[in-house]
């Protein structure tokens, strides 16, 4: 059965999460009944504050994104309650032949065992570096949809396709999503990435569980990450300060954020991100650019820098480093050899959070790191 979209409308109230302790308690907590469903229960977020879920009787289950843009979950088989409200998208379980754009999500499904739920990508086989979704464009289980500004509307529609997984970008082509919507596929937009806790961000896997009927399954997974968190947390402070950035290819250095997740889970590494006071509050960014200068005097005394690969790609010898700028040779951590480089899975392996803080970790508080052992980082030579 195709998913049903309501596009007229909007709703009177909007949705109200409700924290209770850091904890996002869900949308219906205070409420007895929701469009004639009677409530449950809701899922009980650790970290995450950008989506809720809520449990009604006779399975159907709402998902809130963002406070905003709400989601019901119709059992297979069941109706589609009479009193819903029109600004509510629908999604017949199972979801099925799925559009998946919003890369940071690969990650989850793949952990969640949910890969055969994915028909469509944003992302051609090249552009992926987790191995499973890379296999499966290769194989065509998974077909490339075009990217999320130019999809292949012919292509998408031919597949039936059930949900289109969209990142934020998409905010800047609003009329790709309306004209998803117009051929009735419902669109979600992954809001992860505005999670201000690293953590908040696997936690998205709680709710693709909850899309998918897997639950318990994205529980333990989660758990896991959450576990080595705590691990490292107990162990305290390094006292060590670190660097983390790349050479762009016009000669400047790209930092992230003082608030941003990366200088986050390097201080939940028991590390002090250099920059303690950078670009906070200024734009929606991530990161800045910085000249090699203003670079130079921010960072050169720091205790440990790490190259991010991401986007310039893979270093792996100091003489590589120093071809990007010379300036570099003057930094403490160049001469005493605690020059990292992250791997080009950094990004996309959402899931593992926790084993990254790990790394870092490992990385700041053992001079002879062995790098067989870490997942997302190798040691410059």
């Amino acid at each position: 059965m195709r998913n049903i979209r309501f596009l007229t409308g909007m709703a009177a109230a909007a949705a109200v999460s409700v924290f209770v302790s850091g904890l996002n308690m869900g949308t219906a907590a205070a409420e007895d009944s929701w469009c004639g469903l009677a409530y449950d229960h809701s899922m009980e977020l650790e970290y995450a504050q950008q989506f809720s879920v809520d449990y009604y009787e006779g399975g159907y289950v709402r998902l809130t994104i963002a406070g905003e843009d709400e989601f019901l979950l119709v059992p297979e088989g069941a109706a589609v309650p009479e009193d819903l409200e029109e600004d509510v998208t629908v999604l017949q379980k199972p979801v099925e032949n799925i559009y998946l754009v919003a890369t940071s999500a690969m990650d989850l499904f793949c952990s969640l065992d949910a890969l055969d739920s994915i028909r469509l990508s944003g992302t051609d086989a090249d552009g992926w570096y987790i191995e499973e979704a890379k296999e499966a464009l290769e194989d065509g289980r998974i077909l490339y949809a075009g990217k999320y500004s130019a999809p292949d509307y012919e292509r998408i529609l031919s597949e039936d396709c059930g949900l289109a997984v969209e990142s934020t970008m998409i905010f800047h082509n609003p009329e790709v999503k309306e004209k998803l919507e117009e051929f009735g596929i419902p669109v979600l937009v992954e809001r992860s990435s505005y999670e201000t806790h690293p953590m908040g961000r696997a936690e998205w896997i709680r709710l693709y569980g909850a899309l998918l009927g897997c639950e318990d399954r994205a529980q333990e997974m989660f758990d896991r990450q959450t576990q080595r968190l705590r691990e490292i947390e107990s162990s305290g402070e390094t006292g060590k300060t670190v660097a983390f950035f790349y050479i762009s290819s016009n000669g400047y250095a790209n930092v992230r954020k003082s608030d941003d997740y990366v200088a986050e889970m390097i201080g939940l590494a028991g590390g002090t991100y250099i920059f303690e006071d950078l670009g906070d509050g200024e734009n929606a960014l991530s990161t800045v650019n910085m000249t090699m200068e203003e670079f130079y005097a921010g960072a050169k005394d720091a205790d440990y820098i790490i190259y991010n690969s991401t986007i310039d790609g893979e270093i792996f010898t100091i003489e590589e480093l120093l071809g990007k700028s010379e300036l570099l040779a003057d930094f403490r951590a160049v001469k005493e050899g605690h020059v990292w480089c992250t791997g080009k899975n950094l990004f996309q392996e959402t899931t593992s959070l926790g084993d990254m803080i790990a790394d870092i970790h490992a990385v700041l508080t053992d001079e002879n790191a062995d790098e067989d052992s870490l997942s997302y980082l190798h040691r410059v030579k």
